[in-house]
């Protein structure tokens, strides 16, 4: 259940962090408030999982998946690099997180 609640939790964690770019600089006030809700929804359940995980793993893997749906979303629909260095970076990025998800 802890890995489920962590998994939720880092989806929030790559929606309030692609939904920083449409704040503009937090000037729209409707992204804003989503970016926010879904900010506190992401750390609340990182909390809850945590409850169960090792802290050290589970902040980790959330900033691992969010690091990588982030960037995933960016080389999708955002248009940014999609490099063979970015590639190689993000591959070791899942690497780490299967890694730490076996050792726990």
């Amino acid at each position: 259940m802890a890995w489920g609640i962590l998994v939720v939790a880092a989806l929030f964690e790559i929606a309030w962090a692609v939904g920083l770019k449409a704040t503009e600089g937090f000037t729209r006030p409707v992204a804003t408030v989503v970016v926010i809700v879904c900010l506190i929804l992401s750390v609340t359940l990182l909390g809850m999982a945590a409850r169960t995980l090792p802290i050290g793993t589970a902040y980790a893997v959330w900033t691992g998946i969010g690091a990588i749906g982030t960037a995933a979303i960016g080389i999708l629909w955002l248009n940014e690099p999609a490099t063979l260095q970015r590639l190689g970076a993000l591959a070791m990025i899942v690497g780490g997180i299967v890694w730490l998800k076996a050792a726990s």
